[in-house]
């Protein structure tokens, strides 16, 4: 598989670079890069920043917020973890087979002695801990699937870095967090995280060669870095403030409705959470403006749309429906 190499570790550039990829690089087979970024906070698309960051903490550390273009939950980076980026041409994301992505991924861990399997969702288990998370979305005939690899990413910084803010309940919260990620480093033997990124690179590209992007290239990622992923208004002003809330958690994930309703009208509704749908939640949002705040009008609108193609395969519009229901 083709695969482009990029040493930037500045969260902000290599967010930019995915949607970059995603929206520009028309490949006519699947192309990968591995990458790593600086302390981050990655925050997903449909998500409150607000509610998902320690603020003062991040501050005084200096760690970067970004939002990306993709579902799901926030995720915390380091050096120490390793990023991958899949960019798939397809007609029906729905058929795309990511096992044949994931699993060079687990071979490359078998060959360092890291036991590590895949579990039905394509998220990568060692002794029974998740060291890796996914998300995707698809545009114009692509597919981006991308998602992490943790080495030995500091967890305690991930948790105050995240939405634990009590010092009472720090320890607690590493613990439980330990209890259901784990670290591939444990299992590694000497190998550096980089000695390992070397030994996937390898499995991935499987003797295929090198896409080298050219300066106007990288200028049009630079450019996006600026104007969008790097400002305020991406990362924390897309983030809702309406007037209703409802918070449910079904077995796809957690998902949080936020609407402003006048007069009994929906205003401005956002859906946000880490739920792992393909298409752009604000298309589907955009069916409930101008509606009632009613049952039978969400019905209405979700007898016309396909939930899943939003939210992900387990998610119904049953379950939808009970989140305008207080």
């Amino acid at each position: 598989m083709k695969y482009l190499i990029n040493d930037s570790h500045d969260a902000y550039f290599n967010i930019a670079m995915d949607t970059w990829m995603l929206r520009n690089l028309k490949q006519a087979e699947p192309i990968f890069r591995l990458w790593q970024n600086d302390r981050s906070i990655i925050v997903g698309k449909n998500q409150n920043t607000f509610a998902e960051i320690n603020q003062e903490y991040v501050d005084e550390h200096d760690i970067k917020v970004v939002r990306r273009m993709t579902g799901g939950g926030a995720v915390y980076h380091d050096l120490q973890n390793i990023n991958f980026t899949f960019i798939v041409p397809v007609a029906d994301p729905s058929k795309v087979n990511f096992k044949e992505f994931v699993q060079p991924m687990v071979d490359a861990l078998h060959d360092i002695g890291v036991p590590a399997e895949i579990n039905g969702r394509n998220d990568l288990l060692l002794d029974g801990k998740k060291i890796s998370g996914n998300a995707q979305r698809y545009e114009r005939g692509y597919l981006i699937h991308h998602g992490t690899l943790m080495f030995d990413v500091d967890v305690e910084t991930m948790v105050r870095s995240l939405n634990v803010a009590d010092e009472k309940f720090i320890s607690k919260a590493a613990k439980s967090v330990r209890s259901r990620v784990g670290n591939i480093k444990a299992f590694a033997g000497q190998n550096s995280v980089l000695d390992f990124l070397a030994v996937v690179q390898t499995r991935l590209a499987d003797g295929d060669s090198e896409l080298v992007l050219d300066a106007s290239q990288l200028a049009e990622i630079e450019q996006l870095r600026d104007e969008q992923f790097s400002q305020w208004a991406w990362n924390y002003g897309q983030s809702p403030e309406f007037t209703y809330n409802k918070h449910e958690r079904f077995d796809a994930g957690t998902i949080e409705l936020h609407a402003n309703v006048e007069a009994g009208i929906i205003q401005a509704i956002r859906f946000t959470g880490d739920y792992l749908g393909w298409e752009d939640i604000a298309d589907f949002e955009a069916y409930f403006i101008g509606q009632p705040f009613t049952k039978q009008a969400v019905e209405d609108v979700l007898a016309k749309v396909s939930v899943t193609n939003y939210f992900g395969e387990k998610v119904t519009a049953n379950n939808i429906i009970s989140l305008f229901e207080s």
